[in-house]
């Protein structure tokens, strides 16, 4: 019953059932096994709460001692064993019995169960994909997808233009959750941003871990909303703990050393794409090709109008509400561009690497795509880097901003 009792108040879970049905969902620890594959930590949680619930309390134990053996700075990890041993001698009836433990921390560690077991209890379906990815560049080798409200990492591999679930991760988030508006304000960023820069731990204070990866906040779109602040990273954690509250940092996104190490190790920068969404949304691939046919149609045929030389055509792609990255009007801009061409007109316009994805937070309909344009003009031929936000207006999608990426 007390294991009951501690499951339903960490989990939220209606019954016995609905745990069992986790070991389904990750895959059982070897307590045992050999000293190089150190146990899954999450896995191991999971297993001591089946015991519980199951009245196995030394069972319980001897996974509680392995896990903090093979993770001493698991803080969560130490409380759940404190608790272990308190089972032996008495009735422990709250999750972190700790009669003079600091409410503070102890609400934390709480906090920090709760959302590793309830992300096992809602580990997506590796059949379906995030609906925020459409597409990604034949050069992009994977994608990182943040929830907020899970406290979830989840990556996925590009294989052959299709997504592949590989794995996810715990993660710690802004003190004060997510949608940042400024600089300061211990938010973490809504929105689709590129990894710009690899930060090896040795060059580091120990507080970021063992390496960070800087994103590209504020994008586009943020600058465009007057959204403000820097130095929004994925980052590790100090040496001695092995991982942070789920709101925590003053904004960045931060995992356990292992975690980013994993990360680290995969990344590219200026390639590699972090979406960073308050909700993800999990759909079958069936759903998505059709968004994605929509989304490339419709670049192509933008692109299309800029070989024809039809500069109204091209024109009515473009939104009223469009502005530069130097703050310029349609018409100013439009004209500009139009001047660069000094009357010539393309021979041929060509997109490659083409990226595209669904932007998470207002306006629910905006859609970013990144590309490699090659573009002849006559005999001289040039390829430039571009990035585009498209709206829905009524029925038509519009291109509201547009620059170098």
């Amino acid at each position: 019953m007390l294991g009951r009792l501690l499951m339903l108040c960490l989990a939220g879970l209606p019954a016995m059932g609905s745990v069992a049905s986790s070991s389904a969902l990750a895959p059982p620890a070897n307590t045992v096994g050999a000293a190089a594959i150190k146990p899954d930590p999450e896995a191991l949680l999971i297993d001591i709460y089946k015991d519980l619930g199951a009245d196995r309390l030394h069972q319980a134990q001897a996974k509680a001692d392995a896990l903090v053996a093979a993770y001493p700075t698991f803080r969560l990890g130490h409380l759940v064993r404190g608790d272990l041993l308190l089972m032996h001698a008495r009735p422990v009836r709250n999750f972190g019995a700790m009669a003079d433990g600091p409410s503070d921390k102890l609400k934390e560690l709480r906090d920090e169960a709760m959302v590793r077991i309830r992300s096992l209890q809602e580990k997506p379906d590796p059949a379906l994909i995030p609906k925020s990815v459409l597409q990604l560049g034949e050069d992009q080798k994977n994608v990182l997808v943040v929830d907020t409200t899970r406290s979830r990492l989840y990556v996925y591999e590009n294989q052959g233009g299709d997504l592949k679930y590989v794995s996810d991760y715990y993660i710690s988030q802004g003190r004060l959750g997510a949608n940042k508006t400024k600089s300061g304000d211990q938010r973490t960023p809504i929105g689709v941003y590129y990894i710009n820069n690899r930060i090896p731990g040795p060059k580091l204070p120990d507080f970021y871990g063992t390496g960070a990866l800087p994103l590209s906040y504020p994008n586009e779109w943020d600058k465009r909303n007057g959204r403000s602040g820097y130095g929004i990273w994925l980052h590790g954690t100090p040496s001695d703990n092995f991982s942070r509250p789920p709101l925590s940092s003053d904004g960045c996104v931060v995992l356990a050393n292992p975690d980013l190490q994993s990360l680290y190790s995969t990344a590219e920068v200026g390639k590699t794409v972090v979406v960073i969404s308050q909700h993800v949304q999990f759909v079958n691939k069936d759903a998505l090709s059709k968004e994605r046919d929509a989304a490339s149609a419709m670049l192509e045929q933008w692109s299309q109008s800029l070989e024809d030389a039809d500069a109204e055509k091209v024109l009515s792609y473009y939104s009223p509400e469009f502005r530069s990255a130097q703050g310029e009007n349609l018409a100013t801009w439009f004209g500009r561009q139009q001047k660069s061409l000094n009357g010539a007109r393309y021979t041929s316009v060509k997109l490659r690497d083409v990226s595209l994805f669904r932007y998470p937070g207002a306006p629910e309909d905006m859609i970013v795509s990144t590309f490699t344009q090659e573009s002849a003009v006559g005999k001289s031929k040039n390829a430039i880097r571009k990035r585009q936000y498209w709206v829905r207006e009524g029925s038509q999608w519009k291109i509201i901003y547009e620059g170098n990426a």
